[in-house]
């Protein structure tokens, strides 16, 4: 799926404004403009981060995504980052989305910085509050596909401020690499069942889980299906 696909797909769900349309939703706040960068009709989903330096470094994270059009040089989905869903959630970071076609032409030096989402649509991490079950499958399929760029800039939230240096983020990439508290959590605030999940997406795409390792160093370029050899996902045995 190319970027023009990427956004398409979106903008067919009614998750992303088509680009020169006049925005869907009006700015609170904002003189009675509508053409703020926040008034954007978005989308929402949650998943599980981890620090790329340390895979035990984990949060459950909450993605709300405006689109934009990042023209010739790829396309970029923004989304603001924050700790819960609620009026006061901490704001936490930034995630960038692109497609795996504008990944693929970035420089080698530029890769290390950005990871795969393919583990996160199979295992059941990733969830979309809100979607229909019909609309949250055609919005997996895009985000399968893509590859994030996230810094959480107050890497601790329990702290009164944001103090320390921020946490460039990776995605979880294989089993046993999640804090299973952590998903229980998760799955407990929105009611969902992971592993549920993970068993109907798998006969949706009909493709086994990832299987990669964490990144031994902070150089470490992601992958989106295996440690070694081909790149390629494998398709479900049974």
């Amino acid at each position: 799926m190319d970027r023009r696909e990427l956004f398409g797909v979106l903008g067919g769900l009614g998750l992303a404004p088509v680009c020169g349309l006049a925005a869907q939703a009006k700015a609170a706040g904002h003189g009675g403009k509508d053409d703020g960068p926040m008034s954007n009709s978005h989308f929402h989903f949650c998943g599980i981060h981890m620090a790329k330096k340390d895979p035990n470094i984990q949060f459950i994270t909450q993605h709300f995504c405006p689109a934009h059009s990042g023209g010739a040089e790829g396309d970029v989905f923004q989304c603001v980052l924050f700790d819960g869903t609620g009026k006061n959630a901490k704001l936490v970071g930034v995630e960038y989305l692109i497609s795996d076609e504008a990944y693929r032409k970035l420089p080698d030096a530029e890769k290390k910085y950005w990871h795969a989402h393919t583990y996160e649509v199979l295992g059941g991490g990733l969830i979309a509050p809100g979607m229909s079950a019909e609309d949250e499958t055609k919005f997996m399929k895009v985000i399968i596909k893509t590859w994030g760029k996230a810094w959480h800039t107050w890497p601790d939230p329990k702290s009164a401020v944001p103090v320390g240096e921020p946490l460039l983020i990776w995605s979880l990439m294989g089993d046993g690499q999640a804090n299973p508290d952590l998903l229980a959590r998760r799955d407990k605030e929105f009611q969902v069942d992971s592993a549920k999940i993970r068993e109907a997406r798998g006969k949706e795409f009909g493709l086994e889980v990832p299987n990669v390792s964490p990144p031994k160093e902070m150089a470490t370029v992601g992958r989106m299906w295996t440690d070694t050899g081909e790149d390629k996902p494998t398709p479900k045995k049974n």
